[in-house]
């Protein structure tokens, strides 16, 4: 054996796993953006919504949530002010809408108003969450002082 080789093989599987690290991209630090501060088009029947959960904790619904990509459940109560809506209070119950967040994206959610549904008794299809508009955005957290 050549003086020497001991200490350089080590040396070069250290080089290309560093070079292999440096190529990724860097995840702690991407998020994306779900967003209820847009008022939706209510000529579509979409109209906004408040959170009242996320991820199985309560929140206090606030206009963005920054998130890590992937799955994320939220808990969602409908602010339907269509004329046409004639639904007790008692019906208008909180449904969960699960975003599957990418990076440097936005998604708004909304309430879809079905107004094609009729309403009997304890039928709660007169609204469905939804995403309504995603858009590409500049997302990311901010670095730890």
């Amino acid at each position: 054996m050549v003086a020497g080789t001991k200490r350089v093989a080590p040396l070069a599987a250290l080089v290309i796993l560093l070079s292999g690290c440096a190529t990724q991209p860097d995840l702690a630090n991407q998020c994306g953006m779900v967003s209820t501060f847009l008022e939706p088009d209510h000529q579509a029947d979409i109209y906004r919504v408040v959170v009242t959960h996320l991820d199985g904790k309560p929140v206090i619904s606030q206009p963005n949530y920054r998130l890590t990509p992937g799955l994320h459940t939220f808990v969602v109560a409908e602010l339907i002010d269509a004329p046409s809506l004639k639904v007790k209070l008692s019906a208008r119950t909180p449904k969960e809408l699960t975003v599957n967040v990418s990076s440097n994206q936005r998604y708004h959610i909304g309430a879809k108003f079905n107004v094609d549904k009729v309403y009997r008794g304890n039928d709660k299809g007169f609204w469905q969450p939804q995403v309504w508009q995603q858009e590409a955005y500049e997302c990311e957290y901010p670095e730890p002082l």
